[in-house]
Order: C-alpha cells, then structure tokens, then sequence
C-alpha cells in the first residue's frame, strides 16, 4: 500500500538501509537515468528494454534472471554506485495537486518493524538529514527520467538500437538465454555521417551511447558471477 508521507501517520517510521535481498535488493535491473551512466559503466551493463507501454528505457543488469542480484553479498552490495532506484526504496513521488510529494510503500521489505534502521521524522516533526537526502535522490531520479525520451527518440532515429541474445553456457554443457533486451548497434553507428555524429554530440547523446557500448564488458562478468555461484566447485 503506498501513502502520502506525512509526519503525524508516519511519525515513527523507520527504514532499514542496509543492502541485501531480505530488504528487496533481490532484483534483475533497474531503470536508470542518462545523468548516471558515467558512474553506472564502470560495474553494469547499461542496456535497454521495453516498458510495459512498449517505450524503450535505459536499464542496468544486476543478474541474468529474475530475482537474481550478483552484486549481492554477505558484505552488502559489491559496487562503487547503487543506481538512483534503488536507492530511493521504499520511497516514490507522487503529486498532489501541483506539487510533488513523497509516497512511501508500506508493504516494502525496507519498512522497520523495530527499532532499526533510519529515522524519517524528528520527535518534533521536522524532517531528518536521510530523508531530505531521499528527497533529492527522487528529485534527481524525476528529472533524469524526464530526459530519456529525447534520447531514445534519438537512437530510433538513427536505428541504434538492435536485439541481443545472450546465451549462458554451463560446465555441463547446459544452455540458458536472456532475451528481450536491446544494445547499440556499433556498426551503424560507425556507419553515421559525420554530420549526424557531430549533431548527436551536440546534443549531449554521443558520450553516453559510447558509455553504454564500454558497459557492456560487464556482461562477461555478471555471467562469471553467476557460473561461480552455481558451480563453486568447478576450476
């Protein structure tokens, strides 16, 4: 159930920070913004997928099949940048009128049933430093998403963007696939005049189809990740 947060229903709420599947990190990908693929390229595989409306979203991968997170460990979670959606958990925007407000999922893993975790309120009602930190992570995530339309729109212009099947082959011999996924397609992209590369560098696109392309060496390490977790054994 999700709610308008408010400091007299939610005075004592409290949300577990750290990472870990107990607290719904146990998930495949998320939608991340252009502002963050710097960051982003460096651990995951930026990539695109179909929303249920049929738009294209830039996503990255934490596994290769659903519930499954590889950055996840006894430790917490094993990269240098959690990527905005999944920081801001179990927090949303919502509006209210013309205003933008925070929604709070109750039913979220996150929510403390103790006296763990986060504050959300003082005991006089103002707001604590985390949840104005939460503030301006949902900020970031709304404005950077508001953003990727002129970007896709871009890349299907220019036919960009190509399917991909990645194909997992096991010790055993065994075979699985991930599908539904879309990447750059590098040689169209070579193939662009240089008029429409200088256009797309103009308008801000060029680095990050080339972060997204650097990315996607961190398939082989999501498919390493996952064959050492299913045959520990195996040299």
């Amino acid at each position: 159930m999700i709610e308008l947060l408010n400091n007299i229903t939610h005075k004592d709420l409290r949300i577990i920070t750290r990472r870990g599947a107990q607290w719904g990190d146990d998930r495949m990908s998320a939608p991340v913004t252009l502002q963050e693929f710097r960051r982003l390229q460096a651990d995951y595989p930026i990539i695109f997928q179909q929303d249920e409306k049929g738009a294209f979203i830039p996503v990255v991968l934490f596994g290769l099949e659903s519930g499954e997170n590889l950055f996840l460990n006894d430790s917490g979670w094993d990269a240098e940048y959690i990527p905005l959606a999944m920081q801001r958990q179990p927090f949303s925007i919502g509006v209210q009128g013309d205003e933008m407000r925070i929604m709070v999922e109750m039913e979220s893993k996150r929510i403390s049933q103790g006296p763990d975790g986060e504050a959300v309120f003082l005991p006089h009602g103002g707001t604590t430093d985390y949840i104005e930190e939460i503030n301006s992570i949902l900020s970031a995530l709304h404005e950077g998403l508001q953003q990727v339309p002129d970007f896709i729109q871009t890349l299907q212009a220019n036919d960009l963007l190509e399917s991909f099947v990645l194909d997992v082959e096991r010790p055993d011999g065994a075979h699985s696939q991930l599908l539904g996924y879309y990447m750059i397609n590098e040689e169209k992209l070579a193939a662009l005049s240089g008029e429409t590369v200088g256009l797309l560098h103009e308008a801000g696109h060029l680095q990050n189809i080339y972060m997204s392309i650097a990315s996607l060496s961190n398939l082989s390490k999501l498919i390493r990740w996952k064959l050492a977790r299913e045959y520990p054994n195996h040299a």
